[in-house]
């Protein structure tokens, strides 16, 4: 059984490594105005980042309409038996069910929708290993099984510059971005349970920062094989600068630099940075 991987663009894989795992990528977009770009294809993040400077209301973001996963996977449906579609959380996007939906429409093909319950480079592991597995010849069940158990041990925390983006964009109730900004505090959030919540509330970027990091070092103390990534909203500099000094902390990890593309963005606003990782 040939089994195609398929993931949208909020898990920000790059290119390079999309080709070569060969991983199918259906795009989310952003509007700003009149004008809809769709995001790793259309917008980079550094374009996004310099276009929201330039104008005064953020943009709105958008799913795939199911009508381009249908012919995503009849296209597939050419070359595959079997596609796993790995998306972002269904708590904060329809985009899974979209694939839900458009698997239950289309004939050739059987299609496993799968719900990350994140996003970013996180997601982006997941079909990553799904694409390893499939390369190696595994069944779809082997490969939603093991994604299974890496759920067990992911764990992915971020923080926010200005809590502003993600209240206007409703998620994050305006209480708790009115009480975060009076109090010029920095929120560590994390999904649970599909959505972003707050996990603890820390005064300053620096300390919230050194606070992933202990986070971090509690399961990494361990020594076991992991993956883990640095993920910045325009803040590559400082974002590189971490991930060279963990790597040399930890020679046990395998350690990714990632970012906050325009979709994601959009929500956390720039300056953003958080930190993810897994077992192996």
């Amino acid at each position: 059984m040939k089994t195609a991987i398929l993931t949208d663009s909020t898990a920000y894989i790059p290119q390079e490594i999309r080709e070569k795992l060969n991983i199918h990528m259906i795009p989310l977009s952003v509007t700003f105005g009149t004008e809809t770009y769709r995001e790793e294809i259309d917008l980079t993040a550094e374009q996004f980042f310099a276009k929201v400077k330039t104008h005064s209301e953020l943009p709105t973001t958008s799913q795939p309409p199911i009508g381009l996963f249908v012919e995503m996977f009849e296209q597939l449906a050419k070359e595959y038996d079997a596609v796993i579609s790995i998306h972002l959380s269904s708590g904060i996007s329809g985009t899974y069910q979209g694939s839900v939906t458009a698997g239950q429409m289309v004939e050739g093909i059987k299609v496993y929708s799968y719900d990350s319950e994140i996003s970013c480079m996180m997601q982006g592991f997941y079909a990553i290993e799904a694409a390893e597995m499939a390369q190696a010849g595994k069944s779809p069940e082997e490969i939603i099984a093991r994604l299974d158990e890496m759920k067990r041990s992911v764990r992915a925390y971020f923080m926010v510059d200005d809590l502003s983006h993600l209240q206007r964009g409703g998620r994050l109730s305006g209480a708790q971005a009115l009480i975060g900004s009076l109090l010029q505090v920095k929120p560590l959030l994390h999904f649970v349970d599909k959505v972003i919540v707050p996990f603890e509330k820390i005064r300053t970027r620096k300390k919230a920062l050194k606070r992933m990091e202990e986070l971090f070092a509690e399961d990494a103390k361990l020594g076991v094989p992991m993956r883990a990534v640095i993920i910045h909203a325009n803040r590559e500099e400082e974002a590189r600068a971490w991930k060279e000094e963990l790597q040399q902390m930890y020679p046990h990890v395998e350690f990714f630099l990632s970012y906050f593309g325009p979709v994601i963005g959009t929500h956390l606003g720039e300056g953003a940075m958080g930190f993810g990782w897994y077992k192996k």
